[in-house]
């Protein structure tokens, strides 16, 4: 199945490098680089990443939204928040890394629903969307097609929780193992939570 990598300037490297990097270990998975116009994207630490225009992109496959300064003006742009409403309601799966929960509570999709985001921008997530039931404690959340995760590198875990959930929790052990990496298996425990 596709995963529709939704960049925008000004994204978190992790957010996207660090899921990108589980994913491509699985071969379930095809990674396609969108953005609202195409082109070249730039995060915020000056990785650029040439996208197609995400009117291109099957609304069918997986979504995945990046947290990162960029989303801050991006909240309060009718045209892009319309856009990804629809995408996001038609996708398969939709996932968020740190505050690329802000972008989708923004759309309504989350209204109702559990939903976590990153621990230092939490206050702000909050106030994007109060309808969402926002949960502090938490590294990922899962609530129907749509997983959240705290920040920067809890987008890894939930990945590789996503996996666990799709494919078997074999299959993302073995991931976590090739990448080297000390998965955090448990979503409700967040070490960066406020206490």
């Amino acid at each position: 199945m596709d995963i529709n990598v939704l960049l925008f300037d000004d994204f978190e490297t992790l957010d996207v490098f660090g899921p990108v990097e589980i994913f491509g270990h699985g071969p379930e998975y095809t990674l396609r680089y969108v953005s609202a116009e195409g082109g070249v994207v730039k995060s915020r630490h000056g990785a650029e990443i040439m996208t197609e225009p995400i009117v291109n992109a099957d609304f069918s496959a997986i979504l995945l939204i990046p947290g990162g300064f960029g989303t801050r003006p991006l909240v309060d742009d009718f045209a892009y928040i319309e856009e990804l409403t629809e995408i996001a309601a038609q996708s398969a799966f939709c996932l968020t890394v740190c505050t690329g929960s802000g972008l989708l509570a923004k759309t309504g999709l989350l209204d109702g629903r559990r939903a976590t985001s990153n621990k230092r921008a939490f206050a702000w997530a909050k106030s994007v969307n109060p309808a969402v039931d926002w949960v502090e404690h938490a590294r990922w959340v899962r609530d129907g097609k749509f997983y959240t995760s705290s920040g920067v590198s809890a987008g890894m875990d939930m990945a590789l929780g996503f996996i666990a959930d799709r494919l078997g929790i074999e299959q993302a052990g073995e991931i976590a193992s090739a990448i080297e990496y000390i998965w955090n298996t448990d979503k409700d425990n967040d070490p960066f939570a406020i206490a």
